[in-house]
């Protein structure tokens, strides 16, 4: 037998011997089901209304995404915390949870280019005596554990390094507008549509928002394990698709408000 011969026989073999398995794309599908990690208190992203159901527009981002692959989308409540456990532990198979890009957090999950960006501001009460960001010297703060802006906030307040001034993680945003409205904190950082939906609400008086956080623009993306190449390249293929349909700004003008929903490009970046 000549070696050519030989050696396509081999790989014949081999192939033949090789395990064949599917991805979690083809899992999905298989399964019926897209199960997204989707967190519930932060409205207008994700909470429930009157009757209970899950709305917001990482809601609806699930659905589409569902809607997409030709299954049923099963919504997950998640704290901000438990995104990244959930999806390490299998109970979901996305994260459309307004989860920011960061360098750390993509040693554990893959991350789909942004499909929405976020500014953050500070949200205080009325007499506290917060004007701007750096009124928070001295002062009681506190954030969501795990967030882009309690990280950002917890530096600072250490950089600081204020006697007067603290800082305090809590485990889900219902516990930080809580605390806020008890006093327990004097003012927190949040998403300029976390805070204009919170005033809106009527249910917190006197709350006000405090100026701009001097962060960067948070740009936040769709998750999942960071091995899964197939559906990290589906879920990019897919927020290109929102973008260039007009999907993603119908979605931001049903839950944000009217008006010119913000680019997503990093500007002299790769996307």
């Amino acid at each position: 037998m000549k070696l050519p011969t030989i050696a396509a026989a081999v790989a014949l073999l081999c192939a033949a011997t090789m395990p064949a398995f599917a991805d979690k794309l083809d899992d999905i599908i298989s399964s019926g089901t897209l199960r997204c990690a989707v967190v519930l208190d932060f409205p207008p992203m994700g909470s429930r209304d009157a009757s209970n159901n899950p709305i917001g527009f990482d809601v609806d981002t699930c659905n589409d995404l569902a809607a997409a692959l030709g299954v049923t989308a099963e919504i997950v409540e998640t704290p901000f915390p438990d995104r990244i456990p959930a999806l390490v532990s299998g109970r979901v198979d996305v994260g459309v949870a307004s989860t920011s890009d960061t360098l750390e957090r993509a040693k554990t999950v893959g991350f789909s280019i942004p499909y929405f960006v976020f500014q953050m501001v500070v949200l205080t009460k009325d007499g506290v005596g917060i004007s701007d960001y750096e009124s928070l010297k001295g002062k009681k703060t506190g954030s969501t554990q795990g967030t882009y802006e309690a990280l950002a906030l917890e530096a600072d307040v250490n950089k600081w390094a204020d006697p007067n001034g603290s800082f305090r993680a809590y485990q889900t945003q219902a516990d930080v507008m809580l605390a806020l409205q008890q006093g327990q904190i004097d003012a927190t950082v949040v998403t300029s549509t976390v805070a204009a939906a919170t005033i809106a609400t009527g249910n917190y008086p006197g709350f006000v928002m405090g100026g701009v956080a001097p962060y960067n623009l948070d740009y936040v993306s769709l998750i999942t394990l960071r091995e899964e190449y197939g559906m990290i390249n589906y879920l990019n293929l897919f927020v290109n698709q929102q973008i260039r349909t007009g999907r993603y700004k119908e979605l931001y003008n049903k839950w944000i408000g009217e008006g010119d929903a913000p680019s997503l490009v990093v500007p002299n970046a790769y996307y």
